[in-house]
């Protein structure tokens, strides 16, 4: 089974949750292109670091759910959650220079979860859904919606599970 990443539910509200993550480290990579293909672009080379491609060769499994942030227009970083517990001081380097390792502290998010097959226009009508969810529940926000993927593209999109997601101050 792979592994999830750990988080609490804090409260519940109309159409999302609030979330409590303990520290974690993704590995990312940015990419430039569509929203959808983002995703694929990223993939290889973060399946690769996990793989082994580092410089001391280690392998981690691979966990969910695959994050997808759009920075700004056709820019995007994509990111892994490396295994809990891991120490972002003793990662090993990637050896591609395109992969990153960033250390990410507690903290709560909003999240709403829903189900079906992966379209730019799902993922964007869930994030409007939670940003108002949240702007009307009277909470404050820190940086842009993110979007989490947990199944692998093929699995049949009725069963897949996504979220969006949104730091909170």
């Amino acid at each position: 089974m792979t592994e999830q990443q750990p988080y609490t539910v804090v409260s519940t509200h109309a159409g999302f949750e609030i979330r409590e993550y303990p520290a974690y480290v993704l590995i990312q990579v940015d990419v430039v292109g569509d929203f959808m293909s983002a995703g694929n672009m990223a993939f290889s080379p973060l399946v690769r670091y996990i793989s082994g491609n580092n410089d001391a060769g280690a392998r981690m499994a691979m966990t969910a759910p695959v994050i997808q942030e759009t920075v700004q227009g056709k820019h995007h970083t994509v990111s892994f959650v490396l295994p809990a517990g891991m120490d972002p001081k003793s990662l090993p380097l990637p050896k591609d220079a395109r992969v990153r390792t960033t250390p990410v502290d507690t903290h709560r998010a909003a999240a709403r979860k829903f189900g079906g097959g992966w379209n730019e226009k799902r993922f964007k009508e869930n994030g409007e859904a939670l940003l108002a969810g949240v702007r009307g529940a009277g909470l404050q926000t820190d940086g842009d919606i993110y979007y989490a993927r947990f199944d692998p593209p093929w699995k049949p999109g009725f069963l897949k599970k996504n979220e969006a997601l949104i730091r909170l101050v």
